[in-house]
């Protein structure tokens, strides 16, 4: 496409095939609602393709560019009845990013471009309203200093304080023309200092300085993280949204605000908002003045006196609900909308798909189905599975003693706790040390995206509903209380202080989100109730899957709780796990440390009763579902000591000498375990291990049989088999074990022998392997490794390096790699080929990842399996990789 820059009213909009990717979100809907009549301040959207042109012009904007932006700034001036520069009737614009997803606070934004000492002269006059014209251009200088001339907003922030403190004043608001005269001044003094440079007075050098600012934000580190965590590609670029100013702060018929078409919080058929009087769009964001209400119940609700704008501006608000109504209709989705109000006259600046908690989003995607805005199948697709995650986690137990502090606004829902920390840094730095913290801010800022996810829960002391601390916790699904007036907080001292007592650094408070309650402490938590609209959303995706859900467990608590979820079967249940035990470790440690083949069948023993009880009770749990059992696979290494007291204490159990352990020690000390002697090469050197656990298997079913238990489907699996011999050996010994225990007991057991596909040469030579395999379970974590030759435990140090440098788009540890989706496509034909009825199946950390799950419906796997709490995950992601396959 040779055109480059749109105009909101454009015909040539209606051709584009997909309009968000060349205009971004907010383009896109800019120019749809102007067509639908909609009171838009009229500009234009210079596309994403501009972009990718300004990187590659060493980030630059290229001159056909720049004399496009000055034709369309004609057709504004046209409509508007003003003149960009001009010094009788100037026109102001707003420049703002526009990413083909939301991805609010991460870009920049640029307001009242076009003031300079002389414009501002010329507004004042047009206006008669001195005052509002000298605030909006100390907002401008304000702004466009940080934004693109890189100077920090402190500066600009600290000498509005102490304007604030020497007049006696709390607000912005109550600052006079003088007060801004003199702070235009020293905001120019600011940035002469910082910068080494006047500030700009050409108005089309400030435009064109402020559309690169936009491109370059696209760069930054807060976008980069935020792309990264939202795994949204940097090809993507952003589109830049020119637009004429309307203002909201040239007096009390003026007035901005945001609001959403239902409660982002907990889903409910409301008009949710708040908006601000005499005020710019930032305001409201910031959180740098408390908000009112958009309704009048919202206000009755929260018990404040201040007016809804349902009662201060009633004809306004009327317009407005009519537009919101609109609005959700058209889109058929909740909708969070911009607006200002300008002399009583209502701009509707910007309308997406609003942000919303887990519960929220099922609830109006359930709701709108009834409604019959949306299908069933919309319905699914509209979820994000990895969002359910925030569902399914514990609430607090309101039975526990609750000692709260103070109260603030309830922002983000779900409750954590954690240790007090002020900074992203410390944050991130904790969060390395696993250790839970709390961000506590005065307000958020856009650079703490990253301090922000790696905390438990965010505070902040100002700012709304609608701020962007709110805001974003409910897009990562981080518990959130702002606002919280009743907290001081004094970052020097690293301190904040209540009305009753002082929290330091590192203090463990707790908060919740959902009410807004501080809590001095650790709360216990209790599970939550899944019903309801989840329940109800959940039925529709069971009815549409055809991809079966297992788990991964190998404890009854588990296994309770991924069948409480869901889950339709274990995939992997890892016995190694159940040696780890207190009580069974020495026995183990016994075992492997044996010299001969008695030793061991005696330690083995004693561990046989502890296998088979834990078989028991998981088959039991799982009565009548398919229950894989990985018999042994990491390294003997791995269970033995370290510490010279456990040493001697297997060194007395055994009968041996300390010294003689410690050479056993040495002897079985690998340079490379993952690669070593394990799974079936244990199997291989020492069967009777693997006897053991076949018979525990086998002892449990005839026990569940013959006290007439029904039980679970075992289908036993042999780990990191590579060639049709290693598979051939194994199967022979579970089935000789089997027909002994059949034998002892007189009862008929049904089981299946398979293998994990873990190695790219068993993946290949899937066809021979198939020969003696019931079913193929992809390991995928370890074909990932061996498949790279990348170490999960050590990846770490480098993967990030890998992801900035583009060389993998995402951890492929998180996501089944493409190569690694090669080699299971493979094993999958060959297998098939060889066994038209083996059972196929993926038991690694990619069984939870929606991205992964889309591959292996695709692909003709039978089932995923992933960890309990990802069970939910998986069946809503299996629904609609179904719906999308279509």
């Amino acid at each position: 496409m040779n055109k480059f820059i749109f105009n909101f009213s454009s015909k040539e909009v209606k051709k584009i095939k997909n309009p968000k990717n060349i205009l971004g979100g907010k383009g896109a809907n800019l120019s749809e609602m102007g067509r639908m009549g909609f009171p838009v301040p009229p500009g234009f959207t210079i596309s994403t393709n501009v972009c990718d042109l300004f990187y590659k012009n060493k980030k630059k904007l290229n001159s056909k560019i720049i004399n496009q932006i000055k034709s369309e700034l004609k057709v504004i001036e046209k409509v508007v009845k003003k003149k960009f520069g001009d010094l009788k009737n100037p026109l102001l614009l707003s420049v703002r990013s526009g990413a083909r997803v939301s991805m609010p606070g991460m870009m920049d934004t640029i307001l009242n471009l076009g003031l300079n000492d002389e414009t501002v002269k010329a507004l004042s006059n047009k206006t008669l309203n001195g005052r509002f014209a000298k605030d909006s251009y100390r907002r401008f200088i304000q702004m466009y200093g940080n934004v693109v001339l890189g100077v920090e907003s402190h500066h600009f922030e600290e000498l509005i304080e102490n304007y604030k403190l020497t007049k006696g004043v709390l607000l912005d608001t109550e600052l006079d023309e003088s007060d801004w005269d003199g702070l235009i001044s020293d905001f120019k003094k600011v940035v002469k200092e910082k910068t080494q440079k006047d500030f700009p007075q050409n108005v089309y050098d400030q435009l064109l300085g402020a559309i690169s600012a936009v491109f370059l934000s696209w760069e930054s580190n807060r976008a980069k993280i935020y792309r990264k965590l939202n795994q949204i590609p940097s090809e993507w670029g952003t589109a830049v949204n020119v637009q004429s100013m309307v203002f909201g702060n040239m007096g009390n018929d003026c007035a901005t605000g945001v609001v959403f078409t239902r409660n982002p919080s907990d889903g409910s058929n409301d008009i949710y908002g708040e908006y601000l009087i005499n005020a710019q769009g930032e305001d409201v964001v910031a959180g740098t003045r408390t908000p009112q209400y958009i309704t009048k119940k919202a206000r009755k609700d929260a018990n404040v006196k201040d007016p809804s704008m349902e009662e201060s501006m009633p004809k306004v608000y009327k317009q407005l609900e009519k537009i919101l109504i609109k609005l959700e209709t058209h889109y058929k989705d909740m909708q969070d909308v911009e607006f200002t109000v300008e002399n009583n006259k209502l701009w509707i600046l910007q309308t997406r798909s609003g942000k919303r908690t887990s519960k929220s989003a099922v609830k109006i995607a359930v709701d709108m189905v009834k409604e019959k805005l949306i299908s069933k199948k919309q319905a699914i697709l509209r979820i994000d599975p990895s969002s359910l995650d925030t569902l399914l986690h514990p609430t607090l137990d309101e039975k526990s003693e609750i000692n709260v502090i103070a109260n603030g606004l309830p922002a983000s829902p779900g409750a954590a706790s954690g240790k007090v920390v002020f900074t992203s840094e410390e944050a991130e730095k904790l969060n390395d040390m696993m250790q839970d913290t709390i961000l506590v801010r005065v307000e958020t800022s856009p650079e703490d995206i990253q301090g922000m996810h790696a905390a438990k829960g965010i505070l902040t002391a100002r700012g709304g509903m609608t701020s962007h601390a709110a805001v974003v916790a409910r897009g990562m699904g981080r518990p959130c209380v702002s606002g919280s007036s009743e907290i001081d907080i004094n970052y020097e001292s690293k301190i904040f202080k209540t009305s009753e007592l002082e929290v330091k650094e590192g203090d463990i408070i707790t908060i919740d989100g959902s009410t807004g309650r501080i809590i001095l402490g650790k709360v216990p938590t209790v599970k939550p109730e899944i019903s309801g609209d989840f329940s109800k959303l959940m039925s529709w995706a069971d009815d549409t899957r055809k991809l079966k859900v297992r788990t991964n467990s190998e404890t009854p608590i588990d296994t309770k709780t991924a069948r409480d979820f869901g889950a339709e079967g274990i995939g992997l249940c890892r016995t190694e796990h159940m040696f780890f035990d207190e009580e069974r470790i020495l026995s183990v440690r016994e075992m492997i440390l044996s010299k001969s083949k008695e030793d061991r069948a005696k330690a083995l023993a004693k561990l046989l009763p502890h296998q088979k009880k834990d078989f028991v009770e998981i088959f039991k749990i799982m009565d009548g579902l398919p229950v894989t059992v990985r018999l042994l696979d990491p390294p003997l290494h791995e269970f033995l000591p370290h510490s010279d007291k456990e040493i001697q204490e297997v060194a007395n159990v055994v009968g041996v000498d300390l010294k003689e352990v410690k050479s056993r020690i040495s002897e079985l000390h690998e340079q490379n375990p993952m690669l070593g002697h394990r799974g079936c090469r244990l199997g291989i050197s020492y069967p009777e291990i693997y006897e053991m656990q076949c018979r525990a298997i086998f002892e449990a079913l005839v026990e569940l049989k013959k006290n007439k238990v029904k039980s679970a489907f075992p289908e036993i699996m042999i780990p990191l088999v590579s060639t049709e011999v290693e598979i051939k050996i194994m199967k022979e010994l579970v089935n000789k074990i089997a027909k002994t225990v059949q034998e002892e007991n007189k009862v008929k057991i049904d089981f299946m022998v398979g293998t994990m596909i873990e190695l790219p040469r068993a993946a290949v030579k899937a066809k021979d392997i198939a020969k003696h395999a019931e079913f193929f379970s992809f390991g995928t974590n370890d074909l990932t490794q061996t498949t790279f030759g990348i170490s999960r435990d050590d990846s770490g140090k480098f993967l990030n390096d890998y992801i900035d440098n583009k060389i993998f788009d995402i951890d492929p540890f998180v996501s089944i790699d493409e190569g690694v989706e090669d080699l299971i496509e493979i094993a999958v034909l060959k297998g098939k080929k060889q066994n038209k009825k083996i059972k196929l199946g993926i038991c690694g950390e990619h069984g939870g990842d929606p991205k992964s799950i889309a591959f292996c419906s695709r692909v003709g796997l039978n089932y995923v399996s992933c960890s309990p709490y990802r069970v939910p995950i998986a069946r809503l992601a299996a629904a609609q990789a179904e719906i999308l396959k279509k």
